[in-house]
């Protein structure tokens, strides 16, 4: 019997895996911004100049402020399936650190119930799998039903996304 693949982020220092997943930013320790990705050379907040930056785990939940159907591949360097899945993006305002993150939404939601204001919190999910590794990629996970599902969505296949 063969040893199990490893299993790796498909970014190396972009997030935690395990059982409560987080995204690895920076925080500027004069003026408290948050960045991600890290940023290890200088505060981007225009109005800092400081260069103490320290290594944080971001917040794990947020809300989304927009979300996408993609019904078509992304280029290279993505990794698409074969055939290819269309999936979905969603725009995530972090609780605690005032980012916007966009990653991918776990498969199986629907992006129809995916409106402004959904709560979601981080996780992990294979990205692809190749004869080396299984790859993972953080992903967003709804964590509570929206109560009103926008009336304004309208799907356009032929642009290759879900319109909000």
């Amino acid at each position: 019997m063969s040893d199990p693949k490893p299993v790796k982020p498909v970014v190396e220092g972009w997030f935690t895996a395990g059982a409560k997943p987080a995204l690895i930013g920076t925080r500027c320790a004069v003026c408290s911004s948050a960045f991600f990705p890290r940023e290890d050379l200088f505060c981007r907040n225009p109005h800092c100049d400081s260069t103490q930056l320290d290594q944080v785990e971001l917040s794990r939940t947020g809300t989304i402020w927009a979300a996408t159907q993609n019904f078509y591949p992304p280029p290279p360097p993505y990794i698409a399936p074969d055939p290819f899945e269309p999936y979905i993006l969603a725009a995530v305002t972090l609780d605690d650190d005032g980012l916007v993150v966009m990653g991918p939404v776990r498969r199986g939601a629907a992006v129809e119930q995916l409106c402004a204001g959904t709560r979601v919190e981080l996780s992990t999910g294979i990205a692809y799998e190749d004869d080396d590794a299984t790859w993972l990629m953080w992903e967003w996970a709804p964590i509570e039903a929206p109560s009103v599902v926008a009336a304004n969505v309208t799907t356009d296949e032929t642009e290759g996304s879900a319109l909000r």
